[in-house]
């Protein structure tokens, strides 16, 4: 995925993927990045931006560090989600210059990244079931039920989106959970049967 970037994109990523192989790999579409870092992953504070944030450089290892050799200038953003916070949140960010991306629009822009995480769940658990085993045991046929499950999401989300439209909320507000039995309720009126359930036809040719 990650070598099919747009070059128009912002790929934000979790702490756990932060490499400097995959960073530069990522770099390497002309996408721009916003990954968060480990706490203890060595960032020279090289100079201070106006917005608060910082000039830094990654390198492929220790000793590459200490010879100053390969090295990468990203941009470092350090925040506590709340004043007197204990846990700091570091963020690398490939724009170096802090008049495009503001910092704290970067803090704020981070957390949208767990999205996957709630899309994720509601295709896994919520959508399929959690005693839900899909039938499939070959290849095509797998992913032909994984893309039956996206076109399923697809189309509660859409039709959340619409009754978000006429009911002048945000999406976010509604519950997918809800929003999955309220079909349930009233797929049966729309569909002339189930396909589990329907018998064979008998085709008589006159």
């Amino acid at each position: 995925m990650i070598t099919r970037l747009p070059a128009d994109a912002l790929c934000l990523a979790d702490r756990n993927f932060f490499s400097y192989v995959l960073w530069n790999t990522a770099l390497a579409t002309g996408a721009a990045l916003l990954w968060r870092v480990p706490n203890n992953l060595i960032l020279p504070k090289l100079r201070r931006f106006s917005d608060g944030s910082y000039l830094s450089t990654i390198y492929p290892s220790s000793k590459a560090r200490a010879k100053n050799k390969n090295g990468v200038l990203v941009r470092l953003i350090e925040y506590r989600l709340e004043p007197g916070g204990t846990e700091v949140y570091r963020l690398l960010c490939s724009i170096l210059d802090p008049r495009k991306a503001p910092g704290v629009e970067l803090a704020n822009l981070y957390p949208k990244r767990w999205t996957i995480e709630t899309v994720l769940g509601e295709i896994k658990t919520r959508l399929r079931g959690a005693r839900v085993v899909l039938r499939s045991k070959v290849p095509d046929l797998v992913r032909q039920d994984f893309y039956g499950l996206l076109l399923a999401h697809f189309g509660v989300r859409a039709l959340m989106h619409e009754a978000a439209l006429e009911q002048n909320v945000g999406p976010a507000d509604l519950s997918f959970i809800h929003a999955v039995r309220t079909i349930a309720r009233y797929l049966p009126l729309y569909v002339s049967f189930f396909p589990s359930q329907q018998k064979a036809l008998t085709i008589t040719l006159v």
